[in-house]
């Protein structure tokens, strides 16, 4: 077991212990590192994607539902002024990591990790008390092509303990009127996404879909939605992710901090 030390602020004699087969992963902001384990899940482009793609007025208060090892709280943290982060995750063993990785970066003034589950997050927190929120859900409909549902990468993938309507509802419940709500989501779902945000009253303001290459189809698809608005979308420029294979075109250089 490694131990490692916190970087800043009052933590900065604390130490952080890494557990069988963790490791700690630069973030390329502020010095922030994460700590994940690859034998479990690890943090993908998508949920980098989309903290570059939501926005945070300095003083806003944000909750990540399904934050996994915290990823999106912190880099959230690095790219605004934003006041207060909460991150909600169902997986013990993922919100454990988080919580280590926010002492690691001194954030724990600011990030909170709260075990729990979406399906009740209406009754975990105030109802309208967040002014956006974040999510990068499973994609996955139900277990097709699952070979053990009780992976916690099935769990974060495929829609065993969360389905997309459950994170509208409890997205509606929880957000202000005017509040914004984040999600990167795949476009072969993207039909079922817009009737369910509207369903809720998830009004689509922004939509940018994601390609792998200029001469690919869409991979992934970032959603803008504003609770009680007006309906009318503006929909942004392609985001390419790759110049050629392993180059990263320059927007995803910025984005990733590079």
């Amino acid at each position: 077991m490694k131990t490692m030390r916190s970087m800043k602020g009052n933590q900065s004699s604390m130490t952080i212990k890494l557990k069988d087969n963790e490791r700690l992963d630069e973030l390329q902001r502020n010095g922030y590192r994460i700590i994940q384990n690859p034998e479990k899940f690890c943090f993908g482009m998508d949920a980098v994607l989309l903290t570059g793609f939501a926005r945070a007025a300095k003083g806003e208060r944000l909750l990540d539902l399904g934050t996994g090892t915290g990823i999106i709280p912190v880099l959230m943290e690095a790219k605004t002024n934003i006041g207060q982060l909460i991150g909600l995750e169902l997986q013990e063993e993922s919100a454990d990591m988080a919580r280590r990785s926010v002492e690691l970066n001194g954030l724990s003034d600011k990030i909170s990790i709260i075990t729990g589950d979406i399906k009740e997050a209406g009754s975990l927190f105030k109802a309208a008390s967040f002014d956006c929120i974040t999510c990068n859900p499973p994609y996955m409909i139900g277990n097709h092509g699952l070979t053990n549902p009780d992976e916690p990468k099935a769990i974060a993938r495929h829609e065993l303990f969360c389905t997309f309507e459950d994170v509208a509802r409890e997205t509606s419940v929880l957000l202000k009127p005017g509040g914004h709500f984040y999600l990167v989501h795949r476009p072969f779902r993207l039909a079922e996404i817009m009737i369910t945000l509207s369903r809720y009253k998830l009004e689509p303001k922004r939509l940018q879909l994601v390609y792998p290459y200029v001469d690919k189809e869409p991979n992934m698809v970032l959603i803008e939605a504003v609770r009680g608005a007006r309906p009318r979308m503006t929909v942004e420029k392609p985001l390419i992710v790759y110049k050629e294979k392993d180059v990263y075109m320059p927007e995803i250089r910025e984005i990733y901090g590079y």
